[in-house]
């Protein structure tokens, strides 16, 4: 069974979305999901879009994506490529769909120079933790991931 990765395209939106929201009920955080397909077009794929998104395909047939953005190191002075979401539908997993993802995203990090390859993953997801290790990925605990939205971000721009 051939599997093939590809760039998405503005008429991925939808399958993307589908995907999200599959993520999100993994999580454990449907509810947190506020997008719909118009904001995927107009995120990923309009004129200003700053992130990218790939699908894996099985015999044609979409069975994960990913989606991902380059940051910035000041200590490196690089960019570095930082991994917004990384999924592979249940039935797929284990086929090698998720390392044929990463391996493609590590293959754009370095062909780009980046000096780094990141992602965060949620504390109780022991299958994904274990499965970042067995390729080398370790977890950068020294870091707290801080996070302003909503009404508080708001108010922050809003400050004088």
């Amino acid at each position: 069974m051939p599997l093939t990765i590809r760039p998405a395209t503005r008429a991925d939106a939808d399958l993307i979305l589908r995907f999200i929201t599959e993520l999100a009920i993994y999580e454990r955080a449907e509810h947190e999901v506020k997008t719909d397909a118009a904001g995927i077009e107009a995120s990923l794929f309009g004129d200003d879009a700053t992130a990218h998104a790939l699908i894996c395909e099985r015999d044609g047939q979409p069975i994960g994506y990913a989606v991902y953005f380059f940051n910035y190191s000041t200590w490196l002075g690089r960019n570095g490529l930082y991994l917004e979401d990384l999924y592979v539908t249940p039935e797929a997993r284990g086929t090698g769909a998720g390392k044929a993802l990463l391996k493609h995203l590590a293959r754009i990090a370095v062909s780009r120079g980046c000096g780094r390859f990141e992602w965060a993953v949620l504390d109780w997801n022991e299958p994904a933790i274990q499965f970042y290790r067995s390729l080398g990925a370790r977890p950068q605990d020294e870091w707290t991931t801080y996070r302003v939205t909503g009404t508080a971000l708001q108010a922050l721009a809003e400050e004088p």
